[in-house]
């Protein structure tokens, strides 16, 4: 079994932990909120608590982490205490967490100057695929890195894409995240609309599934938006986080994305409206506020 390591337990992180543990794994797992990480090395025996980032370094020949944002993932890794300070040459850092694509190449630098390896290994899935263990990875870095460490990943999901150099997973995750966002505001706009209109939206959904516009997304969320159960499974303050990203990286490339910027501050406001914490879908809130219905069964 391997000795690995894992940063961030929260919606994403706790589950695909429990997922390498429960797999055999040897895993010294740290958490900024450290009741989270004694909880799991009081659960499991083959769970260590780390105090910090950089006792993970030290343990782990591969250390795994999932955490909210570019500026987080610095942090754990490159700043005081943290992995790049206790790595071992020749360990590898798989980041799991949904950064900017040029913070990605900056961490790679300073943890190859330690002799180590990084890879930018975004997931998507939300925290049912982190629970269930069914997440799709997108992998940029170097590629003989990606094949030594691959199997470290089969606990927490199978579907693994190699992108292609430093970044490029980043790259892929971002691109799949914005058909994401879109799709859901077109969604959201479409089922107000017909509501307003006074079509039930049990029936508008019905007609949705048996025409072109059928979607997974849209068949996995509308049951929770009828039923107002907006728990998050992905939350709204980080898809706007996302989205952001996306602006930068076509900004950066000269891409205009208008449709994905109109979204961006429509999901702002629902953030500034106070439904970051729930499941990016609460986006449909807004537009529910504004034309005076709701959408529910």
């Amino acid at each position: 079994m391997a000795k690995l390591g894992f940063l961030g337990l929260g919606l994403m992180g706790g589950p695909m932990a429990v997922n390498l543990l429960k797999a055999g794994h040897d895993v010294a797992v740290w958490s900024h909120t450290s009741t989270k990480a004694k909880k799991l090395a009081a659960e499991y025996k083959n769970a260590r608590y780390c105090a910090t980032p950089k006792a993970v370094g030290k343990f782990a020949d591969c250390v795994f982490l999932c955490v909210g944002d570019s500026a987080m993932s610095e942090s754990v890794l490159t700043g005081k205490n943290g992995v790049v300070e206790g790595i071992r040459p020749g360990a590898v850092v798989a980041d799991c967490s949904t950064i900017a694509p040029t913070v990605a190449r900056r961490i790679a630098k300073v943890i190859e100057k330690a002799k180590a390896k990084y890879l930018d290994a975004p997931c998507t899935g939300s925290t049912p695929g982190a629970i269930g263990g069914t997440l799709t990875f997108m992998i940029g870095g170097q590629k003989k890195v990606f094949e030594s460490v691959r199997e470290n990943f089969l606990p927490m999901g199978q579907a693994l894409f190699y992108c292609g150099s430093q970044g490029m997973g980043l790259h892929a995750k971002l691109s799949q995240n914005l058909v994401l966002a879109n799709m859901m505001q077109g969604f959201i706009e479409g089922m107000v609309l017909a509501t307003k209109a006074g079509v039930k939206p049990e029936l508008m959904f019905e007609i949705l599934n048996a025409s072109a516009a059928k979607a997974g997304l849209i068949s996995f969320k509308a049951p929770y938006i009828f039923a107002r159960d907006f728990k998050a499974a992905f939350p709204l303050k980080w898809m706007h986080k996302d989205i952001g990203l996306m602006l930068d990286s076509g900004n950066e490339m000269n891409v205009p994305l208008p449709a994905t910027s109109l979204v961006h501050e429509l999901f702002g406001a629902s953030v500034a409206k106070g439904h970051g914490d729930e499941d990016f879908c609460a986006a449909v809130k807004l537009l529910e506020e504004w034309a005076g219905v709701e959408v529910k069964t």
